[in-house]
């Protein structure tokens, strides 16, 4: 096992996670799944832990640094997602989303470096395009996606140095069983706005299942993990990277109009 790289992936149980987790053993690294229900890919160490329940996140990944000797490589893939009006969300819902989503991947980090600052390392953190270009109707999840875009940027400056390579890693629509896990508020509670969400939740949901696969977004991750001078920022796949590359250059009103059409049915 010492002379294996070691990985840890942050919410590995399904999805785009559990993937990575299977792409990683099958090239020969010793993985380490950190979530609520562990991941069931043969091969893999799981570790039971919820990213918003106070240091035990962080305690998980001190116990591995320190088992393992080194943590070559984080990939934190946690997230979660609510569909809601700005003016009726609650306050516990979109503070837990901001803890799973941002926090967790702070405290992920934080923990991570002082193991990877004598030798180096990689530092994964899964985003979305949503982050680039909103979501309607799913504003808190593309705000706290572009937080962690942000975050990639500034770590990637703090920790260039240590030979420690930081990348935002954006999907765009992916079919997983995260479509279906999102937290859609009723109708009542989204008041004169149910329409519109209900709308909007129905054709995000199409963009997700007919998006990429998550084997497919998990291969560019390994990618990233592989590359001599991974990028800063990656949108996965051609068509989103390209899409992303003209909401850039297109004016901003252009490009609101564009992404609004999307969500409405």
């Amino acid at each position: 096992m010492e002379n294996k790289r070691t990985a840890i992936v942050v919410g590995g149980s399904s999805g785009i996670g559990c993937e990575t987790c299977a792409k990683l053993v099958s090239r020969g690294w010793n993985v380490i799944n950190i979530s609520r229900t562990p991941c069931k890919i043969s091969g893999v160490k799981n570790e039971i832990a919820d990213v918003v329940a106070g240091s035990t996140l962080a305690d998980v990944i001190m116990r591995t640094g320190e088992s393992c000797g080194n943590i070559d490589a984080i990939v934190y893939c946690a997230g979660f997602s609510m569909a809601a009006p700005i003016e009726c969300a609650k306050e516990c819902d979109y503070r837990y989303l901001f803890d799973v989503n941002f926090f967790g991947a702070l405290k992920a980090m934080q923990a991570v470096i002082p193991f990877m600052k004598a030798k180096g390392g990689r530092i994964v953190l899964v985003g979305s395009l949503g982050g680039d270009l909103p979501i309607l109707f799913d504003s808190f999840y593309s705000a706290s996606k572009a937080a962690l875009e942000m975050l990639a940027r500034e770590a990637y400056l703090e920790l260039k140095p240590y030979n420690i390579k930081v990348t935002a890693f954006l999907p765009g629509g992916t079919r997983t069983e995260f479509t279906f896990k999102r937290k859609v508020y009723s109708a009542d509670e989204n008041r004169t706005y149910s329409q519109k969400v209900t709308s909007a939740v129905e054709a995000l949901a199409d963009i997700e299942q007919r998006g990429m696969s998550a084997s497919r977004v998990a291969d560019d991750i390994l990618k990233v993990l592989s590359a001599d001078k991974p990028p800063v920022v990656k949108a996965s796949g051609l068509k989103n990277s390209a899409y992303r590359i003209m909401s850039h250059v297109m004016p901003e009103k252009v490009t609101l109009y564009f992404d609004d059409r999307m969500y409405r049915q």
